[in-house]
């Protein structure tokens, strides 16, 4: 396989490109854009609250229950891909296997739902 510096000139013009047109945008939003300057407008957004107080406020674990649930059966999804796209090579070995995965998640997933663990009146 001989590949050349030639090769690679279509994917180093989309890198140029790219980076032209993003520091191209950058520059011209800061000279059209307005600049005004105030201490209420340097100072730190927190999500449309005031910055006063203890900025280490205790978030509910809910919060981070959701979080690792939401990743869980993110990552189930990124399995379950493969397995659909392959589904007539893998045959019925490939289906036993999927089933057992599925059923091991649906297990996690009605422990879960008996725990109670996205009521969020609790």
């Amino acid at each position: 396989m001989n590949s050349s510096i030639y090769d690679f000139i279509p994917i180093l013009m989309q890198i140029a490109f790219s980076a032209i047109f993003v520091f191209a945008t950058v520059f011209i939003s800061k000279m059209l854009g307005p600049s005004r300057r105030s201490a209420r407008k340097n100072a730190n957004f927190e999500c449309g609250l005031d910055p006063i107080g203890d900025a280490r406020s205790p978030f509910p674990v809910k919060y981070f229950l959701v979080a690792i649930l939401f990743v869980l059966f993110d990552i189930e999804i990124i399995f379950m891909y493969p397995w659909a796209v392959n589904f007539k090579e893998l045959s019925w070995e490939g289906f036993g296997k999927m089933g057992i995965f599925i059923g091991i998640i649906v297990v996690g997933f009605l422990y879960e739902a008996k725990r109670k663990a996205l009521d969020w009146e609790r």
